[in-house]
């Protein structure tokens, strides 16, 4: 099998902004739930001690995971889990199977996980003749497209509700031309219950899991994780290994950071815990996943971005992921903390990725964990030349600036020409298909003199 084709971000973003319309509410959609986490954080006056205690708990934990994950294991046990590993997707996705095939399980509800979209879990299951149904509202909406989430917390915010309702009136018979959310909402949610009523398994992802119960939290808003393991007998929990914390008394710091950072809520409407099969008779199993994580856990320049609780907030903060939408980056989770997990598991296919970024510092001010993010972007860029994977486009650039930046006299012709061309040669010359850069962006007017003309100006009037 040939290896994927490397990924291009700016030509894949291209067909998002293409859509000007649909950019702009995409980009004032997100920024109106980062202005909502800032609010929310702001009410906090300890948000700052909660930051490091979380960034601090993940640090401590991660410098000991085998000896947690190992308690984990032991505790969860105990309480009438059976407990599974798996070192990659591909393990992940048999060992599923497996339990799905020995309950006699062909009917599945899945809430939200994006542990399972990185595993391409859905595709393989549908493959052997079980059926998925993904039962938060806006993964449902992206199943029912056929297309992957745009976003890790908003997984629909690229689609317009006249879209959705197109999309309902076509595969569950909604009155045509609907458009009221509360509407849909209702629709979706009489057609998921039927769903949940005949669900033979329930399968959701992991937000937190506690070494010293053995016990795990999956966060929601919409319930329907506890719908999807409150009704079936099989309850299958997927979580990649960096999702532990040490203690019970650590969970709350986490729960305040999440939902403000995420939505701008003071707390997700469900916080369910899950402590064991919920009942005589039923199973629950814990499926604990590597996929790549212990060589990101082993490298220190990007061991820092294990700590991340998939909240969304780097994303709502990003310029380029709020003008670019979430499909651009192809890779499951998008925005600064993808940018930074994709070329961890494939170099050459996500080379782009750590470019999509201005370096503007906005995603590690937000992070709720701490992650210095925009840092990791810019190692990322550096570990991309030392693989020769920069493209020539870059690399030619950068060999031109780099001579003509380490001589001052080369500098200053060079801006001179500058300065003439951008005053004087018509637009058309300055803004085609030749320069990139220029279709989206505007240079500011260049100025008649350069800082050196003007600086020695001045030092002539002072003398």
């Amino acid at each position: 099998m040939s290896a994927p084709a490397p990924v291009s971000h700016p030509v894949a973003a291209d067909r998002f902004i293409a859509d000007r319309a649909r950019a702009h509410w995409h980009d004032q959609a997100l920024w109106f739930v980062r202005a909502k986490r800032d609010r929310a954080a702001a009410a906090l006056t300890e948000w700052e001690q909660l930051r490091e205690a979380a960034s601090q708990i993940k640090q401590h934990t991660l410098s000991r995971l085998a000896d947690y994950l190992e308690e984990f294991e032991r505790n969860a046990t105990a309480r009438g889990a059976v407990v599974h590993f798996a070192k990659d997707a591909a393990e992940h996705n048999e060992i599923v199977l497996g339990i799905l095939q020995r309950q006699g399980a062909r009917r599945i509800v899945k809430s939200k996980s994006m542990l399972t979209e990185e595993c391409h879990l859905n595709p393989f299951l549908e493959r052997h003749g079980v059926e998925v149904v993904d039962t938060d509202l806006g993964e449902w909406i992206v199943q029912l497209r056929e297309e992957p989430p745009s976003h890790i917390v908003l997984p629909a915010i690229h689609t317009r509700r006249e879209e959705i309702g197109e999309l309902f009136h076509e595969k569950i018979g909604t009155e045509a031309g609907a458009t009221d959310p509360a509407y849909l909402t209702h629709a979706a949610r009489l057609h998921l219950r039927q769903k949940f009523l005949s669900a033979e398994a329930g399968i959701t992802g992991v937000n937190f899991a506690i070494a010293e119960t053995g016990g795990f939290v999956v966060c929601t808003n919409e319930g329907n994780a506890d719908l999807g393991t409150s009704l079936p007998p099989v309850h299958i929990a997927c979580m990649g290994i960096e999702k532990l914390i040490p203690r019970a008394q650590d969970l709350p710091v986490f729960l305040r950071l999440l939902a403000r950072s995420a939505t701008g809520q003071p707390i997700t409407t469900y916080s369910t815990h899950f402590c064991g099969p919920r009942a005589a008779g039923c199973v629950q199993h814990i499926v604990i996943v590597d996929n790549g994580r212990s060589a990101i856990l082993a490298d220190p320049d990007f061991r820092r971005s294990l700590n991340c609780i998939r909240c969304g907030a780097c994303m709502n903060t990003c310029p380029v992921y709020r003008r670019s939408g979430g499909h651009s980056y192809q890779a499951v989770v998008p925005g600064p903390i993808g940018s930074i997990l994709a070329p961890s598991q494939d170099p050459a296919r996500h080379a782009s990725l750590p470019h999509a970024c201005s370096l503007c510092g906005s995603c590690s001010d937000v992070c709720p964990v701490k992650i210095d993010l925009h840092l990791q972007l810019y190692t990322w860029r550096n570990r991309l030349v030392l693989k020769g994977l920069l493209p020539r486009t870059k690399r030619w650039s950068m060999r031109a600036a780099s001579v003509v930046l380490r001589s001052p006299r080369l500098f200053s012709v060079a801006g001179g020409m500058a300065r003439f061309w951008l005053r004087h040669l018509p637009r058309a010359l300055v803004y085609n298909r030749w320069n990139p850069w220029g279709r989206q962006r505007e240079l500011p007017e260049a100025p008649a003199r350069s800082f050196r003309q003007l600086y020695a100006e001045r030092q002539r009037k002072d003398s």
